[in-house]
């Protein structure tokens, strides 16, 4: 099952509020000054189309949601998906979600990271480009507030395994914590776009949180 193509964004929809890029945030970081509010808040790292995003800020009112994606076409897209919605709890961030963390968020900020479906880079020489490295996962514990969640999931198993490794040798965090499969009850019943069609390809999806103490 290939990748479909974006549909073309409506050049009519304000995305202003929506969209915005890692050098538009505030330094430091003020929430306040984003979202006009403050609220419990959490990041997706790498936010493709948007369908998380969409889905957890309308099943959540109550929390604030950045989702940063580092190709302007998908981080367009998914804020032109929430401009639609009216969503005002979430907001596209475009550009380098390394540097979001690194740079621009304080500690004990976050109540969750979510990361869905991040590239495997397959050949072994590349796997030093996974976003699921030592150094990230030090600025996830950093940023994440005390019982703050690590969602992670993949169909590479090879890459679920050395990640769980990873945290177990190098976090504080509590886990993995299971998280059984939930039955789709509609067609995009589905955390993301990429595990809709694994699992329509009945392929097997890895799944864990962590927590820290």
């Amino acid at each position: 099952m290939g990748r479909r193509a974006l549909r073309k964004v409506d050049p009519e929809l304000d995305l202003s509020y929506h969209l915005r890029t890692v050098d538009d945030l505030p330094l430091p970081w003020d929430e306040l000054a984003v979202f006009g509010r403050v609220a419990p808040l959490e990041v997706e790292m790498g936010s493709g189309k948007g369908l998380f995003l969409q889905n957890a800020a309308q099943a959540n009112p109550d929390h604030n949601f950045l989702g940063v994606e580092v190709s302007h076409k998908y981080a367009k897209f998914t804020a032109a998906r929430l401009a639609k919605r009216e969503l005002t709890n979430a907001i596209s961030v475009d550009g380098d979600g390394l540097r979001l963390f690194r740079e621009i968020l304080p500690g004990d900020s976050l109540s969750a990271v979510h990361v869905y479906f991040p590239d495997p880079w397959w050949k072994k020489r590349h796997h030093k480009r996974r976003v699921l490295n030592e150094s990230f996962l030090a600025d996830v514990v950093r940023t994440l507030k005390s019982q703050g969640r690590l969602h992670f999931w993949t169909d590479v198993k090879e890459y679920f395994d050395g990640t769980l490794e990873l945290l177990a040798e190098h976090t504080p965090l509590i886990g993995p914590i299971e998280v059984p499969e939930q039955a789709a009850l509609f067609d995009l019943d589905y955390r993301t776009h990429f595990e809709r069609r694994t699992r329509l390809n009945e392929e097997p999806v890895y799944r864990a949180q962590f927590a820290k103490p």
